[in-house]
């Protein structure tokens, strides 16, 4: 079933679509839409000027990418969660949970990584329809049962692991975390950019030609339903943006170590959620929920349901992050995932999120936490002290909420 996209979408955006079906005939910018990205290059700008170039430097890069890995899969679930008007204090400590339990198994019980990350999973899983069931069938606000969470499953950390780290992890899971891709095809040479890996650049152009398809469908089908959309000139400098952009992190990373795994993992968790979040009934129906919660009970939505599983979802995204946070470390610590909950809800709202509900994307969310990613590295290259760090990003996270209401007043104000 095709579905119009929503007017949350197009608040800003109200110049109606010309007849010929070329866009509008003027140059105009969705600032709900576009000012997330815009903020990113100017800060990725900034410290590119700030470090002398450093930001940008290959192994700057995939650093970046593998330190906030974990940070960016929780995103991704915690911005369906807040689409749907809830919320979820209790990752950080289900990471370290579960991390916790993976160490058992696969250090302690040399249990096969495959079966234990599984088990984790779905562990995972089953802490958040625990916390799913309080909150959707119950009754009880999600801010109370995850606060909840987050002391009793951090106690749970501290009773498996006293004191001490458990690890060291198989190196199927460490390559996980921090390994990078072979060179499949062998390097080319670039010439005063260096060798790069073929097989990596391949995959550059594939996720290029992957945005290209998506953007120009999601364009059609905005004519189709009589909406406004770019003119072709500003779509196409658009899509040459994102390649460039795209294809310049991709030969960068070419030219370190070539793609981390992690990357990979990320990739196919960012396209999969996309599609459920904008293409699947489920998906449309976690917008609903958010968006006008008595209306979507009247039509039809089973609100309770829709609410169980996308806090089952948290739990599994955040088991997974546990596992790629111990991973990295090599071993599973009793004070792991500390503050990952504010991290995580900071890179949904920065990407876009309503504090209200029903508004939000997947690759807003992977944006707002690499912007905290960036912000993190670009203080820690010139030297800043962690006061200045928070202080930072503290004011990044109130100019996000300030601009999504100044956005919908703006909108209200314009009907």
């Amino acid at each position: 079933m095709s579905v119009a996209p929503t007017n949350a979408d197009l608040a800003l955006d109200t110049t109606p679509a010309a007849p010929d079906g070329t866009g509008r005939g003027r140059f105009s910018l969705n600032l709900r839409q576009s000012g997330i990205y815009i903020a990113f290059a100017l800060i990725v700008l900034l410290f590119t000027v700030l470090t002398g170039g450093d930001m940008l430097a290959p192994q700057n890069i995939s650093n970046i990418i593998v330190q906030n890995s974990y940070i960016l899969i929780l995103a991704i679930g915690m911005i369906l969660v807040i689409i749907a008007g809830h919320i979820d204090l209790s990752v950080g400590s289900v990471v370290a949970a579960t991390g916790a339990v993976a160490s058992v198994m696969m250090v302690q019980h040399d249990i096969a990584w495959p079966v234990a990350l599984v088990a984790t999973l779905i562990i995972g899983g089953a802490i958040g329809a625990w916390q799913g069931y309080w909150v959707a069938y119950f009754g009880i606000p999600a801010f109370i049962v995850t606060l909840a969470g987050m002391l009793l499953f951090r106690a749970i950390t501290l009773t498996i692991l006293g004191n001490r780290g458990i690890g060291p992890f198989p190196d199927e899971v460490r390559t996980l975390a921090n390994g990078f891709t072979e060179g499949y095809l062998g390097n080319i040479g670039l010439g005063v950019l260096g060798g790069a890996d073929l097989f990596s650049l391949l995959i550059g152009v594939v996720a290029v030609a992957g945005i290209v398809v998506s953007q120009w469908r999601a364009r059609a089908g905005r004519l189709a339903y009589g909406q406004a959309v770019d003119p072709l000139p500003l779509f196409f400098i658009k899509i040459a943006v994102a390649a460039v952009v795209v294809m310049f992190v991709v030969i960068q990373l070419a030219r370190f170590r070539n793609l981390p795994w992690v990357l990979v993992l990320l990739a196919a968790l960012v396209l999969g959620y996309s599609l459920l979040a904008n293409k699947s009934v489920f998906g449309r129906q976690i917008y609903a929920v958010g968006g006008n919660l008595q209306a979507a009970t009247l039509s039809g939505v089973r609100v309770k349901s829709v609410v169980f599983w996308i806090f089952v979802n948290m739990g599994v995204l955040a088991a997974l992050a546990g596992v790629i946070f111990s991973g990295r470390l090599n071993q599973a610590n009793p004070i792991a995932g500390q503050n990952f909950e504010l991290d995580a809800i900071a890179a949904a709202f920065i990407g876009g999120a309503a504090v209200q509900g029903g508004v939000g994307k997947v690759v807003g969310a992977i944006t707002g936490g690499l912007i905290m990613g960036v912000i993190n590295n670009g203080m820690s290259l010139i030297g800043a002290q962690s006061d200045k760090v928070m202080l930072v990003k503290g004011a990044v996270l109130l100019a996000a909420v300030a601009f999504d209401v100044w956005t919908k007043r703006r909108a209200g104000a314009a009907r």
